[in-house]
């Protein structure tokens, strides 16, 4: 099969090797076909081809896909796509009727179709992805919600909070990006079969049958647009990207907490490697390469942008580089979410540790602040007696609990007594209020997750 009847001179050895795209799109095969299958009906509903000819043409296309999940279809690079494959296959298998199916469509549109099936099936995936994701990240809360941990900012230690509530915060995370790819659906579930090339198809065509038999919601206002349109391929990789950079954070945090210096945490054999040079190591790479396949997915996204940011309308071969990198980007986020569940499902805390982590330091300051505040002191001024107060400690060698009453009140006479009822589990019951670290707000935050999750389960 050649579409050169107008030249004169088959095109160069190299030049086929350079434009196939065959070798990366033939994962495209169940969207081509199923996308074959439903024009090959609307064809006959319309009377544009005979109902015998469509039975044959689907009966052909439903023997290559079985042929091509038992591996002995054989695609060949010099029929560039899988379009091509597939056409060229069916013509051998049934003889010319397979060219009728072609009428009316053209692979502008026929692409166009094939990426929108691929992203739509490739959100469901994703999203299914996040919430085993948010549900093992739930578990281990549920499991730890009495856990006393340092919370960081600047990476030193800050306030005392619940390990429950530091790692609800990926839930959260998780949880706009469900939001996000939900959103990205929207533009994605938009049929564009029966823009032909560009203007659109003198047949009498039936657009919202094939909607309805691809399960589309809308179809394309403007042909133009529509084979042109490679926007649900962006907002996938931008939100994917959203995602890699939310998972490289809990990475990170797996990889510090896993180390003698954090010793919060204890990773799973089945999650870690040894050094091929010292016995004693126990290597977080899993987490290590969750991080570093943020990058991939980053470079995929401002390839396509770049692809996209000069082009005339309508179609342009340089469409045809946006497979590969959602391929990668898609392939890359579906095994990070699949290996950080599994892995984080299997974490075991070290609370003991965690609340030893806490009460070292200076961690309560805010707290006594705070206590100088609710004696009628300016915050601004308690702030800086307490940071007098830690100075003076840390020249000592002392925590705040070991300082002197005398001491205290040296710095401000509205100390009492009652300053050293200030503690680790007094500073986050303290903190009670919507979106707080106080057990009472982590009940509740835990208890809107196991809803979100429990409805989740019944998309």
């Amino acid at each position: 099969m050649s579409l050169r009847s107008r030249f004169h001179k088959d095109a160069d050895d190299l030049v086929k090797q350079y434009t196939a795209s065959i070798p990366f799109d033939q994962r495209l095969y169940k969207q081509d076909i199923a996308g074959s299958i439903a024009h090959a009906k609307m064809l006959a509903r319309q009377g544009i081809i005979a109902e015998k000819e469509a039975e044959l043409i689907v009966m052909g296309l439903v023997s290559l896909r079985e042929q091509i999940e038992q591996g002995t279809f054989r695609f060949d690079t010099a029929l560039e796509d899988i379009h091509m494959n597939i056409e060229a296959r069916l013509t051998e298998k049934i003889g010319d009727i397979a060219g009728k199916l072609h009428t009316a469509r053209s692979r502008n549109d026929q692409v166009a179709l094939d990426m929108r099936l691929y992203t739509r099936e490739a959100i469901a995936e994703t999203i299914r992805g996040l919430k085993e994701l948010q549900r093992a990240l739930l578990a281990v809360a549920e499991a730890n919600k009495s856990t006393v941990m340092p919370g960081y900012t600047h990476l030193q230690r800050a306030q005392p909070v619940l390990m429950a509530h530091h790692l609800l915060a990926y839930f959260e995370m998780l949880e706009r990006d469900i939001s996000r790819f939900r959103d990205c659906l929207k533009r994605t579930d938009v049929l564009p079969l029966g823009s032909g090339a560009l203007a659109g198809m003198p047949y009498p065509i039936d657009r919202d049958f094939l909607a309805r038999e691809l399960g589309f919601s809308q179809i394309s206002r403007n042909s133009i647009d529509a084979v042109s349109d490679r926007d649900f391929v962006i907002e996938y990789e931008a939100a994917a990207s959203i995602t890699m950079m939310h998972l490289s954070r809990l990475a990170e945090e797996l990889v510090l907490w896993s180390s003698a210096e954090f010793g919060f945490i204890d990773i799973d054999e089945a999650y870690a490697t040894s050094s091929s040079i010292m016995p004693q190591k126990k290597n977080p790479d899993v987490a290590e390469l969750a991080r570093g396949k943020v990058g991939r997915v980053y470079g995929n996204l401002l390839g396509m942008l770049t692809v996209m940011k000069a082009l005339p309308l309508s179609y342009n071969r340089d469409l045809q580089e946006d497979k590969e990198g959602l391929f990668d980007t898609v392939d890359t986020l579906l095994s990070t979410l699949e290996v950080l569940a599994g892995m984080v499902k299997t974490l075991k805390i070290n609370s003991a540790h965690t609340r030893q982590a806490a009460e070292e330091g200076y961690i309560l300051a805010t707290d006594v602040a705070d206590y100088l505040v609710k004696k009628g002191l300016p915050f601004r001024q308690a702030h800086a007696v307490v940071a007098k107060l830690v100075a003076y400690a840390i020249e000592q060698g002392k925590n705040l609990h070991q300082v002197d009453i005398s001491r205290y009140k040296s710095y401000s006479p509205l100390f009492e007594e009652d300053v050293y009822k200030i503690t680790l589990d007094s500073s986050i019951k303290a903190r009670n209020v919507s979106g707080g670290t106080a057990p009472q707000q982590v009940e509740a935050q835990l208890a809107t997750a196991r809803r979100i999750v429990e409805d989740k389960e019944e998309d």
